[in-house]
C-alpha cells in the first residue's frame, strides 16, 4: 500500500529521528542503514498531495529519486501530504526528515515555498530544492527547479488543433494558479496557431486555498463530460491526478482524444485500459530535474538559484506513445525549432 509506513529497513539517526519520520508519513525504500554509517547521500522527497502513485507530477518526480537511489546510490525517504492539510503540516514534515538526518530535501511542488522558505531559513546547513516556484526572497540553500510549461502546452496545443474534427478543444485546469495558467497559456497559443478560429473551453477544478483539484478524480471526470457535451473532441488535463478522471470521461466518448500530462499518460499501467484514446501528452520531465539536482549535490557541486528546464533543455516533450501524433510530426517540429530558435515567444499568462 503505497501510504503504509516502510521504515523498517532504515536506521535512522537516534529514536527522535525515526518518531519524527514515522509521524509525518515517511517511507524509507533505502537499501542500506540510511546513509549515516557508510557516508552515502541523504535524500528526502516530500510529495505533494496525490503522492507516488497519481499517475503524472509526483510519479515523475518518483521515477527521478529512483534512478538516483539505483545509479548514484543516495539514501531515501519520502514523505506523504495529504489534502487540505495546514500549511504548519508542510513544515512539520520537512522538520521531520530534518531531524531524521536528511540534509538534501526536494519539495514537490509550488505548495511548499512558504514552507520550504521558512524551514531553510532555519537550518542553513541543510540542502532543499523546490519543483514549480521560484521566491525571489527565498533563502539561498534553496534552488527552484522550474519548467518552461507554456512552451510543451504549446506543442500539445498544435497537436489538438490538427487533430479536432469538431474545431472544439478542451482545457482543465487542477487548480486556478500562476503555474497551472502558464499550461493554458501555451496551449490556447498552440491552438490558435493552427486555426484561429478553433474554440477551446477552459475549466478549473478549484481555486487556493483549495488544492483538492489536483486530487480528485471524479472532478476531472465531471469538468471533462461538460466540455464532451459542449462539442469538445480533444481535451488537454493539468489537473495532476484529477486528470485520469477526465481521461476516462473522453475514453467513454467514441472518437474523442485526450492528452495527457506530466507523465506519458498512455504509458501508465493504472491508465492502460484508456491508452487508445491518449492523443499524446504533454511530459513535463521532473525526473531528469530531480537527478540532475541529487548529481549535483552529491559531486560536491550543487545547483543553486532557479534551473530552468525548458523545450530547448529538454524539459518538455510531447509523448508519442501509440503514435497518433506520428502524422504530424513535420509540423511539430516546425513548431519546436521556432520556440528553440526564438522566432516564437509564447506566453506565459492567457490572453484576455
Amino acid at each position: 500500500m503505497r501510504r503504509s509506513m516502510k521504515l523498517a529497513a532504515v536506521v535512522l539517526s537516534g529514536s527522535l529521528g525515526m518518531a519524527s519520520l514515522a509521524a509525518c508519513g515517511a517511507k524509507s525504500t533505502d537499501n542500506a542503514s540510511s546513509g549515516s554509517s557508510d557516508g552515502s547521500l541523504k535524500v528526502g522527497m516530500a510529495y505533494d498531495i496525490g503522492g507516488r502513485g497519481d499517475q503524472s507530477f509526483n510519479d515523475s518526480a518518483a521515477r527521478g529519486l529512483d534512478k538516483a537511489k539505483s545509479e548514484l546510490g543516495v539514501s531515501v525517504t519520502e514523505a506523504d501530504a495529504k489534502t487540505g492539510e495546514a500549511e504548519a503540516d508542510k513544515e512539520t514534515r520537512l522538520k521531520n526528515l530534518i531531524d531524521g538526518g536528511y540534509k538534501t530535501i526536494i519539495a514537490v511542488g509550488f505548495v511548499y515555498q512558504q514552507a520550504v522558505d521558512k524551514v531553510a531559513k532555519d537550518n542553513p546547513d541543510v540542502k532543499f530544492a523546490i519543483i514549480d516556484s521560484n521566491d525571489k526572497d527565498q533563502p539561498s540553500n534553496v534552488t527552484s527547479l522550474v519548467f518552461a510549461e507554456q512552451e510543451g502546452s504549446y506543442l500539445a496545443g498544435v497537436a489538438a488543433a490538427n487533430k479536432t474534427k469538431s474545431k472544439h478543444v478542451g482545457f482543465i485546469g487542477g487548480v486556478q494558479s500562476e503555474l497551472i495558467k502558464k499550461f493554458e497559456a501555451g496551449y490556447k497559443a498552440g491552438v490558435k496557431s493552427v486555426d484561429p478560429n478553433i474554440q477551446v473551453e477552459t475549466t478549473y477544478l478549484t481555486t487556493p486555498p483549495d488544492f483538492s483539484g489536483f486530487n480528485s478524480p471524479d472532478k476531472g471526470k465531471e469538468a471533462a463530460q461538460g466540455q464532451l457535451d459542449k462539442g469538445a473532441d480533444v481535451i488537454y488535463s493539468a489537473a495532476g491526478s484529477s486528470g485520469n478522471g477526465a481521461i476516462e470521461a473522453v475514453a467513454n466518448k467514441q472518437g474523442a482524444l485526450a492528452i495527457g500530462v506530466d507523465s506519458d499518460q498512455a504509458n501508465q499501467p493504472a491508465l492502460a485500459k484508456y491508452k487508445n484514446s491518449i492523443l499524446t501528452s504533454m511530459v513535463k520531465n521532473v525526473d531528469n530535474a530531480v537527478f540532475s539536482y541529487i548529481e549535483s549535490v552529491k559531486k560536491g557541486a550543487p545547483f543553486t538559484g532557479v534551473k530552468l528546464f525548458d523545450l530547448k533543455a529538454n524539459g518538455v516533450s510531447l509523448a508519442t506513445t501509440g503514435g497518433k501524433i506520428d502524422d504530424i510530426q513535420d509540423k511539430l517540429k516546425a513548431a519546436t525549432t521556432a520556440i528553440t530558435s526564438g522566432a516564437t515567444t509564447v506566453p506565459t499568462a492567457p490572453a484576455q
